[in-house]
């Protein structure tokens, strides 16, 4: 029953609150000058709950609280000299999208651990320019289509842009975690096998270049094409037998010139 009642007053609490919000607000749009002002003073106080609200869901990120709830604070401000009560009376369904927009923008610009692509922290800005203006003429919170139609971007630059509030405060690969969360480490992928090839490619690949064409051909369809040998002496014109002497000779002098050492600013030759 204790928490019926609660319930029933904190909904009564916002529907007054809403109610007199719009009336704060139309009397600002009919007045002028200090008067104006002291209306929209009056908006800023009633619904400064709601930013701190808000700034407290950015928390934990590395930007300092009480910055936090200064921002959150400078744009409820700004949703309330922007906001135009003859398109509508839901005043939060303006201010949230502002106001989540200013606590990004500032993580844009202060809280960036990992950096992610320009377009992507340039477009952040934008998308929620957009998605603050659509909540008002929509009366309700767009989805990642609308927004991306609404400027002309794909769905998928849109997605990126509002999911890189990650790259604020990236999920640690070591912290301790409920037995029953699975790890990220798990979501890593394998390790390439050809990492382990790679230095002996480095090495091999200057002196194929010193290879005739036909020996490049050949080395070519064999380690790297899989072809047989039989495939291989149809293609340069030999026979299989010679092919395969061809391949031996060929090893041979790249062994060789693998072993012999190197002077600093020198290059390897084939023999």
């Amino acid at each position: 029953m204790g928490d019926d009642r609660e319930a029933l007053t904190g909904r009564v609490g916002e529907a007054r609150r809403r109610s007199e919000t719009a009336r704060l607000l139309m009397r600002a749009r009919a007045s002028s000058g200090a008067a104006r002002t002291r209306y929209e003073n009056e908006v800023v106080s009633l619904n400064l709950p709601v930013a701190r609200d808000i700034a407290r869901s950015y928390r934990g990120r590395g930007i300092a609280d009480d910055d936090l709830d200064q921002v959150a604070s400078l744009g409820l401000v700004k949703a309330v000299r922007a906001f135009d009560p003859t398109l509508g009376d839901d005043f939060l369904s303006f201010a949230v999208p502002t106001l989540r927009g200013e606590l990004r923008r500032h993580f844009r610009d202060a809280g960036w651990t990992v950096r992610p692509p320009r377009s992507v922290q340039e477009t952040q800005a934008a998308v929620v320019s957009a998605e603050a203006e659509l909540s008002q003429r929509l009366g309700r919170q767009p989805d990642v289509a609308e927004i991306a139609a609404h400027l002309g971007l794909s769905v998928p630059l849109v997605r990126d842009a509002l999911s890189a509030d990650g790259c604020y405060a990236p999920v640690s690969l070591d912290a301790p975690r409920p037995t029953t969360e699975e790890s990220p480490v798990a979501r890593l992928g394998d390790v390439d096998p050809a990492f382990a090839s790679t230095e002996a490619r480095l090495a091999v690949l200057p002196l194929l270049v010193g290879l005739g064409e036909r020996e490049r051909t050949i080395v070519g369809m064999r380690f790297f094409d899989n072809r047989t040998q039989s495939e291989i002496g149809d293609a340069v014109g030999v026979s299989q037998e010679q092919v395969s002497r061809l391949l031996a000779g060929i090893l041979a002098r790249l062994r060789e010139a693998l072993e012999e050492p190197v002077e600093a600013g020198a290059t390897r030759q084939v023999g």
